[in-house]
């Protein structure tokens, strides 16, 4: 089987999956895909939407029974938990509905949130909304990527686009390399 087959036979199943335990980088390549025919946009952003909302609310009915003795089993988690809960009680509404969107939270904020003392109704709700204007946004964004990508391709030779590699690579082993070293950092402070 080619590629176009692998994701069209494969790529709902990859977004509802991927969605659901992070999804950005997924989200994106599907959205590019779809512009590219071999996914069907639509479906794409319902099953992100759905995937990500309900991971999400897994994570904060984990958070909810759980949260206590996950801290204490993972205490890397307490100083995101900490900075959650104190968002949380500033921007609750705007927090929740961006919380998908944040770097390295989207796991541990729902979790953080169902320690806290909102209510389950208002998560649920909110998380929906969120997850809406998350999938849409992320697909549209890969989307308009696959877009540019395609009008990259056909306004640069092999030599140009070898070139263009060439001068990115070393800045994403650079930039790999700094995030380990605070990653390494973090959990030792």
């Amino acid at each position: 089987m080619d590629v176009p087959g692998l994701i069209q036979s494969y790529g709902y199943l990859a977004v509802a999956v991927g969605t659901f335990l992070e999804g950005e980088s997924v989200l994106l390549t599907a959205g590019a895909a779809a512009f590219h025919g071999y996914l069907w946009m639509p479906a794409v952003i319902l099953i992100a939407a759905v995937s990500g909302f309900l991971g999400d609310q897994i994570s904060f009915c984990v958070g909810r029974r759980y949260g206590n003795r996950l801290l204490a089993k993972f205490p890397s988690l307490r100083r995101r938990a900490a900075r959650v809960s104190a968002l949380l009680e500033r921007h609750n509404v705007l927090f929740i509905l961006a919380v998908r969107f944040m770097y390295g939270l989207r796991v541990a904020g729902p979790m953080a949130m169902g320690m806290s003392g909102i209510y389950w109704s208002r998560f649920l709700v909110l998380n929906l909304a969120g997850a809406i204007i998350w999938a849409i946004t992320i697909a549209s964004i890969g989307y308009g990527l696959g877009q540019g990508f395609v009008y990259l391709l056909a306004h640069f030779d092999a030599e140009e686009i070898w070139l263009l590699v060439a001068l990115l690579l070393p800045a994403t082993i650079w930039r790999l390399i700094a995030r380990r070293k605070y990653s390494v950092r973090s959990k030792h402070s």
